[in-house]
């Protein structure tokens, strides 16, 4: 294993040699050629960099991408075989996202990045299957039967969830909260979109505990290939973290086709007028009105879990975490649950939690600010790329050429002072509310928490209503507190902002239960 390891660090330290050497030729014959012809006639956005800075700053990679924000607002980092382009103007966003919308897309480069893990799934295509499969999961995301169906799900993983916290609270003991959220929000992807009941919060299913390991791990190593400019000559070689990529997606695959193989019989078994059970779960209606091809259906899968489970998820997680940093707003939230809910001394929480309806749920203003702050700061996706088709010219008057890879960072967007003020980093939930305490929402171009324009996040009020009710349960009854107030909290610099190592509190019952 050790001269696997020593080959892959040699061949690495190589390559960087002869694409920095790549780099100071082209730098030196695009500088001689713009003199010696006088007709540059574009500009082109400042260089923050190069793509070994990325490498380098990997793991702390978005403190360094909003440090350069601040400095450039739009900016370019060198690599060997293109321009990436990195932006936190709303207004170039607003280009890139909707104005010239069909100018910019996954393109082969995102593609061939992403495609190992999640194939022609929804996130990494273009086109046609774009369209096929956004139209289809729009049509789903808009009906009632998967809204009622989601928050009953929702109501009995919560109150599983709380009856695991109130034996850990009886007993004084740490728990990663984080990795309770994966879990529980695992169990109510699948049972949402697949109909399947994984249940690997209880711990029941070693197979679903396998599988998201290896899903996080494998969205680390996906993303590590941005930045790694060497990544194919490893996968070739199947050493270093490609090669662990391809056993964790061994993993995910055996148990994705075996969940496949079980629906398929399940809907087989199903009277042909049973109508309403084949249309109760998402997997059951893309096996209704598309290719039943199992690779097809296992992208599209994979790109419903990244988009259901590690989203919210990692969004309470960081929200519990501004709870424990702000216990003042923490009680604020509370205070207004009880007030939305009635909630009181001795309630039962599979009672409570089943009987939550959209009426309180509205009513939760300040929990939705809150919500929606925690999004500001720590955004789930944050960082989304695209490639530009064809020459243009942004709106700040700078131009980018066919080829680039463009990307607007929400991380980044939600600490600029230009953007969101001088207290651009402080958690305010007030700053979403107008004077009568009703939420306000802000542009989506400024807010990119979930995209915006044509590719606008189908999931919003759906990971929100999910959010609330697992909110409104778990602070009604519990207060959270950290560990160690002290230790410091980072993000893992994956796909989606995972707290690195969990997020471990100590919960203290507000109400019996």
């Amino acid at each position: 294993m050790a001269s696997i390891d020593s080959l892959s660090t040699l061949v690495s330290v190589a390559a960087i040699l002869v694409s920095l050497s790549v780099l100071a030729l082209l730098s030196v014959k695009l500088l001689s050629t713009g003199k010696l012809r006088g007709k540059i006639k574009k500009k082109y956005h400042p260089v923050g960099g190069t793509v070994f800075h990325l490498l380098f700053h990997f793991n702390k990679l978005h403190h360094f991408m909003t440090d350069l924000a601040s400095k450039y607002k739009t900016y370019r980092l060198l690599t060997p075989f293109r321009n990436e382009i990195y932006t936190s103007d709303p207004a170039n966003v607003e280009h890139m996202l909707k104005t010239n919308f069909d100018n910019y897309g996954k393109g082969l480069h995102n593609y061939r990045i992403l495609g190992d893990l999640l194939g022609d799934g929804i996130f990494t295509v273009d086109g046609e299957k774009w369209r096929q499969q956004r139209k289809v999961s729009s049509y789903e995301f808009s009906t009632k039967v998967l809204r009622d169906f989601s928050s009953i799900v929702f109501q009995k993983n919560v109150a599983k969830l709380a009856k695991i916290i109130s034996e850990a609270a009886a007993s004084n003991q740490i728990m990663d909260i984080q990795d309770l959220f994966m879990k529980s929000t695992l169990d109510s992807i699948f049972k949402v979109a697949f109909g399947v009941e994984l249940d690997s919060m209880c711990g029941s299913s070693e197979e679903g505990t396998q599988f998201s390991n290896a899903f996080d791990n494998s969205s680390a190593i996906t993303l590590l290939r941005y930045v790694d400019v060497f990544w194919r000559i490893k996968k070739a070689l199947n050493i270093g973290a490609e090669a662990e990529l391809k056993k964790n997606i061994k993993v995910i695959d055996d148990f994705v086709y075996k969940l496949i193989r079980n629906k398929v019989k399940q809907m087989d078994k199903l009277p042909d007028d049973d109508s309403l059970a084949k249309k109760e779960d998402i997997l059951s209606r893309f096996l209704q009105v598309s290719e039943t091809d199992p690779k097809y259906l296992r992208d599209i899968i994979l790109n419903f879990i990244i988009a259901g489970k590690d989203t919210t998820a990692a969004t309470l997680s960081w929200f519990i975490y501004m709870m424990c940093k702000h216990p003042d707003i923490q009680e604020k939230v509370a205070q207004e649950i009880k007030d939305a809910t009635n909630i009181k001394e001795g309630t039962d929480v599979d009672e409570f939690a089943a009987r939550i309806r959209d009426e309180a749920l509205e009513k939760m203003q300040y929990l939705h600010a809150a919500l929606t702050e925690t999004l500001r700061l720590y955004p789930a996706v944050p960082a989304d790329a695209k490639i530009c088709f064809s020459d243009d010219t942004w709106p700040d008057g700078f131009s980018v050429r066919k080829g680039d890879m463009v990307a607007y960072l929400p991380y980044a967007m939600g600490r600029m002072k230009f953007i969101w003020g001088d207290d651009a980093e402080e958690f305010r939930p007030e700053r979403w509310l107008d004077q009568n305490g009703i939420f306000q929402p802000e542009s989506p171009f400024k807010f990119t928490a979930f995209q915006a324009g044509p590719r606008i996040c189908l999931g919003k009020e759906f990971a929100y209503r999910q959010m609330k009710i697992f909110s409104t349960v778990l602070l009604g009854f519990f207060v959270f507190k950290l560990c160690d107030d002290k230790k410091a909290v980072n993000y893992r610099t994956m796909i989606n902002l995972h707290i690195d190592g969990g997020l471990h509190v100590h919960a203290f019952c507000r109400l019996g239960g």
